[in-house]
């Protein structure tokens, strides 16, 4: 599993991240990383969802250059 690490503390909008868990928890995709449980630590809220390989999909970003094709079809799938 992998733990996302969410601090509440001085985030202005928790809506936007009450939404982002309540969607994450009705979807079931075998494309998309599934939320499996969360838990409130202190101030943080933890999100357990299942391990993805080849890390987070901020660093996938940073470090692949796409043409707008390959955008196009990885956004439709």
């Amino acid at each position: 599993v992998a733990i996302k690490k969410i601090n509440l503390q001085g985030l202005i909008r928790k809506e936007v991240t009450f939404n982002e868990l309540m969607a994450m928890k009705m979807s079931k995709n075998q494309n998309i990383v599934n939320y499996l449980e969360s838990y409130l630590v202190d101030k943080q809220l933890w999100l357990v969802m299942e391990y993805m390989d080849g890390g987070t999909l901020s660093d996938v970003i940073k470090e692949t250059h796409m043409s707008e094709r390959e955008i196009a079809t990885v956004s439709r799938e």
